[in-house]
């Protein structure tokens, strides 16, 4: 049987607005993973079993896409439907429709692709069952986008400390966060979701992107996103990113989170997630402005230029290939 789409509403409140007055790009991905979790969770629990259940925690977002703003006062409607499964992968995609309640209007402001993995009680890697395709879809490019996100999958080391460097070098904009994980920032079995981090990965994201551009900045797109190892409660987390790519009109940032799961033993730190964010800089008219080149001044610095270059490259090709959004 066909997977039934999820449905999720939620009227947006000032709580959510970020310093501009639109609705926090953190708050929109938290509340993406929380549907993707959900009709990931629905599916692999279908039938019920005898040993319990399994709960989808966050593994990978593909990419999410900022389509328009969302706004304060406005009803926000996620639908999540699983489109692939592996043996013990599930892929869902997420789109967001802003409501105005007074006329009823709707807009497409986000869509999302993400993978899960879903966990028994002990943190067992629980089976996925299958799931029939809907006329036309093709497996096989379900299992090339299964294949493809697999290999990506790839630890990236540390980021190096800040340090105050000459403006739109590296070491300039680099930024840090550090979070003690709390229970308000856990899900039902004290592993962090995937939504929170995200939210936090999206602000010092931000802040790097303001140190570089100086001007007011908005999340274009987040990809290749990988949680490598669970988050804890009680876990101290370092959120860190640096600028790494500037085209025209966009910048490319690095994220890396780190943990440490026991404060006073330096030996406990590693890496938790990784991703990639672009963003765009905004004029007073709140109209695209460009974006100041980055300054390479290391051989590292050269190499993570190059490397966020080809995923500039990709990321249009593969947009020209899909073309606009219905």
């Amino acid at each position: 049987m066909e997977d039934i789409p999820l449905v999720l509403c939620r009227s947006m409140q000032p709580g959510d607005a970020n310093i501009s007055g639109n609705v926090h790009g953190g708050t929109i991905l938290k509340m993406i993973e929380e549907a993707g979790m959900i009709v990931g969770t629905r599916h692999c629990n279908v039938g019920g079993s005898d040993e319990g259940g399994s709960l989808c925690v966050l593994a990978r977002v593909e990419r999410t896409d900022f389509l328009l703003p969302m706004y304060v006062g406005e009803l926000a409607h996620l639908v999540a439907k699983v489109t692939f499964c592996s043996s013990h992968s599930v892929e869902v995609k997420v789109k967001v429709y802003a409501e105005n309640v007074l006329t009823g209007a709707r807009r497409m402001t986000n869509s999302a692709t993400l993978w899960y993995v879903p966990l028994k009680s002990k943190g067992v890697v629980a089976d996925v069952p299958s799931m029939v395709l809907p006329s036309g879809e093709n497996d096989a490019a379900g299992r090339e986008r299964y294949e493809r996100q697999k290999k990506e999958r790839r630890e990236i080391n540390e980021v190096s400390p800040c340090l105050r460097h000459e403006p739109h070098t590296v070491g300039y904009a680099q930024s840090t966060l550090i979070h003690l994980v709390g229970v308000q920032d856990c899900g039902l079995q004290g592993i962090a979701t995937g939504g929170f981090t995200m939210k936090l990965m999206d602000e010092v994201a931000g802040i790097c992107a303001v140190r570089h551009c100086h001007t007011n900045v908005v999340t274009a797109s987040m990809d290749a996103t990988n949680f490598h190892r669970s988050i804890n409660k009680g876990n101290i987390l370092h959120f860190r990113s640096r600028p790494i790519f500037t085209s025209n009109k966009s910048l490319m940032i690095q994220v890396v989170v780190l943990v440490e799961r026991e404060a006073v033993n330096p030996s406990s730190v590693f890496c938790a997630c990784t991703a990639f964010f672009t963003y765009v800089s905004l004029d007073s008219q709140k109209k695209t402005i460009p974006v100041p080149t980055l300054k390479l001044t290391t051989p590292s610095d050269h190499e993570r230029f190059e490397e966020g270059k080809l995923r500039y490259e990709m990321q249009k090709k593969q947009a020209n290939v899909a073309g606009p959004s219905p």
